[in-house]
């Protein structure tokens, strides 16, 4: 495993991450995917307050409550659950430093790695944001922080206004819009970006063909369900002997150097398996080249 240091922090995070939105409910088998994950070297974990409306905080902190010290821990804030299970946006100073309380309860831990902002807008309040983290950060109940957002304006806000070290976003072989305008900022500015979504919702992997015609009829993002079978067939060219679909999705996102790692959930040991295996693959920058050229590029439009 190759560990790459995030943002201006000392936090050295595998270039594979796990996400936990998708480990279910199971405590058992959550305990078997992340006892999987560390053993295999990864040590970022990334949960939120939402998912599974605050249960998937409590289980991971049941599964590493043992193995603390050897995690980097990274959860988000700012989705205001109600009773009821809805929730509305509130980056208010006075939620974060609450919901900040409850987090640390469900995890079972006395501090957070990395805090962050679990979306946001250009109209909120974003300099009482700020201070909500930096003042969590003087009180020793979290690390650093950062945001988990894609659109540029936001982003843009963060990257002068605070001490930000990473941004989640979306970024794949199919959404390359971080390319022409976010991810040279934040090189430039020494923030480190943590991916999602970089296996296109299974179009980017062995299962490509069954999931673009069952999930993907009305197309992804810009791409229409004929552009995305005729790329994964032109994809499916450039790979050799050994090499997968997916080993290309990851290799493409990291070969950009403000990413540091790959947020990648999974369901099952064998999921996860297929993870580590597709980034145990090597490809020549040359692949990664013609990706570019084969690949449409498109521009952030509505997400500002």
């Amino acid at each position: 495993m190759i560990y790459n240091k995030l943002g201006k922090s000392d936090l050295n995070v595998s270039q594979l991450s796990l996400g936990c939105m998708s480990l279910g409910t199971d405590v058992k088998e959550a305990q078997k995917i992340i006892d999987l994950a560390t053993h295999k070297g990864i040590n970022y974990l990334d949960t939120a307050d939402l998912y599974d409306q605050g249960m998937n905080e409590e289980i991971v902190g049941k599964v590493i409550k043992d193995k603390r010290k050897d995690i980097i821990l990274a959860t988000k804030v700012g989705n205001h659950l109600k009773e009821d299970g809805s929730w509305y946006w509130d980056p208010s100073k006075a939620y974060i430093k609450e919901q900040v309380k409850n987090s640390l309860r469900k995890l079972q831990t006395d501090y957070i790695d990395l805090y962050q902002l679990h979306g946001g807008t250009i109209e909120d309040p974003i300099d009482e944001t700020i201070e909500a983290f930096e003042d969590l950060v003087r009180e020793g109940i979290i690390r650093y922080y950062g945001i988990s957002s894609i659109r540029p304006n936001v982003i843009k806000e963060y990257v002068n206004k605070s001490n930000i070290i990473s941004v989640m976003m979306q970024y794949s072989i199919f959404d390359r819009r971080p390319e022409e305008e976010v991810l040279s900022l934040l090189k430039r500015n020494e923030i480190s970006v943590v991916t999602r979504g970089t296996l296109a919702k299974g179009m980017l992997s062995s299962q490509a063909s069954s999931i673009i015609e069952n999930k993907a009829k009305s197309g992804y993002l810009d791409h229409s369900q004929s552009d995305l079978y005729n790329d994964v067939n032109q994809l499916g060219h450039l790979l050799e002997e050994g090499q997968t679909l997916n080993g290309l999705a990851i290799a493409y996102v990291l070969a950009e150097d403000p990413v540091a790692s790959v947020v990648a959930g999974a369901s099952s040991t064998e999921q996860l398996s297929d993870n580590l295996n597709a980034l145990s693959q090597r490809f020549e920058s040359e692949q990664i080249s013609k990706v570019k050229q084969l690949i449409k590029q498109y521009n952030y439009t509505q997400h500002r």
